[in-house]
């Protein structure tokens, strides 16, 4: 790898989402020699790539190089590397570059999609946990809409033209709604020729409302919104399969469909190398103490959605979202130079900012501890924060731009089929 010996303790951090990035940042001008390692180099803003699928934003608009966040810092070296194991007893990391000495281990890696063992539908859908995917996701869509331009078969255009999410968290949420203002501010311009009314858009959830995590309020709120835009929503309802373009679920619904959107759940993105004691293997999330530190090690930590921190107000843990993660970051940052000062360390605490999920214009639900509200009020919030937590000024202003842009036109302006979608390379994509 490489990385120059040194005589300073050395802290590998692996995964360089929220967790990671706001822990290195707080490691700069330490007596620590920092490592990360990750298999992209470039930190993506999450929560809008849904925004890039559907056009709203360019790719760059939401990723920010890695290396240049540790740049003039002598005692931080960054890896492109994929973690294959971690061996416990030789605090090595073992990678696809080569193996490294920890003295300190971090694991921050997320989480990756969750198909509860289905192979059909992770073979055949498309998700959206990476740039990349996004961009698959962006492709399909606009072939799709070309191919139903010019066929003459209408049983095949209206395949062509369904669109199907599985999933009403607030990612299948946000789709939906930014492809229903899609279909109502753009295509129709674009496809003069086409009646973008057969457009159709399906969102599956096997709760009884959307947005489960959310208040009921809001949930009753972001539905309303949904179906005045057009949305179809199927609600105790659960997808069997997905194959041959067909869409079958464990009731009567059955819906052709040539673009299926899994967005139905998560599960941590583990390393080999761990007994159940410390990892839990229907979660794969490593159990941490108040300290994030992993279940049976003093110096191996986990933060972020990989991390499970049992508490009396969160016994499953914290949510899987972007707040604890950036928080934890922050927090083992200032236990981890309390440890060069011999210092107490301090307990992590988690503070719940609240969640939010956008649907469209002037359209967001807000949850801040007993308060709810939404519409335009809780849209400019929710603008407002995603714009303060992404990285980078040049970022900030690009997306503020774009946003501005397309609030005014009524337009998106990345109607772009920059490669051609190919299904074999979906997985190998997966974050």
């Amino acid at each position: 790898m490489n990385i120059p010996e040194t005589s300073q303790p050395r802290i590998v951090i692996i995964g360089g989402g929220f967790g990671g990035m706001n822990l290195i940042k707080k490691l700069k001008k330490t007596d620590y020699q920092v490592v990360l390692l990750d298999k992209r180099n470039f930190h993506t803003f999450q929560p809008l790539l849904y925004q890039v699928s559907t056009s709203g934003l360019e790719p760059e608009s939401i990723a920010y190089p890695l290396r240049k966040i540790i740049r003039k810092q002598k005692n931080m070296h960054f890896r492109l590397a994929e973690v294959h194991r971690i061996d416990t007893q030789l605090q090595k990391v073992r990678t696809d570059i080569g193996d490294l000495h920890y003295d300190h281990l971090v694991i921050a890696t997320g989480t990756r999609t969750n198909f509860f063992g289905n192979k059909t539908i992770e073979e055949n859908a498309i998700w959206m946990k990476s740039l990349p995917q996004a961009l698959n996701i962006r492709s399909l869509m606009f072939e799709n809409l070309e191919k139903a331009n010019r066929t003459e078969d209408p049983v095949k255009r209206k395949e062509l033209l369904r669109f199907v999410i599985a999933g009403a968290g607030p990612t299948g949420v946000e789709l939906s709604g930014a492809l229903a203002e899609l279909r109502s501010n753009v295509l129709q311009a674009d496809y003069p020729d086409m009646d973008t009314s057969e457009i159709e858009i399906h969102l599956i959830e096997g709760a009884d409302r959307v947005l489960p995590p959310f208040s009921p309020q809001s949930s009753e709120k972001a539905q309303k919104f949904l179906e005045d835009m057009g949305v179809t929503i199927h609600l105790e309802t659960f997808v069997g399969n997905y194959e041959n373009n067909t869409v079958t679920t464990k009731g009567d619904l059955v819906l052709d469909t040539a673009t299926f959107i899994w967005s139905a759940g998560v599960t941590g993105a583990s390393i080999d190398g761990f007994e159940e004691t410390s990892l839990l293997p229907k979660l794969n999330r490593y159990k941490v103490d108040r300290y994030n530190r992993v279940a049976g090690f003093q110096n191996i930590y986990a933060i972020g959605d990989i991390a499970l921190m049992e508490t009396e107000d969160f016994p499953k843990g914290y949510p899987q979202l972007a707040q604890p993660a950036i928080q934890q970051g922050k927090n083992l940052a200032k236990n981890f130079k309390k440890m060069l000062r011999k210092e107490e360390l301090e307990p992590f605490k988690y503070f719940d900012k609240g969640s939010m999920a956008t649907i469209g214009r002037n359209k967001a639900v807000v949850d801040m501890g007993k308060i709810h509200f939404g519409g335009f009020l809780a849209w400019f919030i929710w603008m407002f924060v995603h714009l303060w937590f992404l990285v980078g000024f040049r970022n900030r202003v690009v997306t503020f731009f774009n946003w501005t842009y397309s609030y005014l036109n009524y337009d998106k302006a990345a109607r772009l089929i920059v490669r051609p979608f190919k299904q074999n390379k979906i997985i190998a994509e997966e974050d």
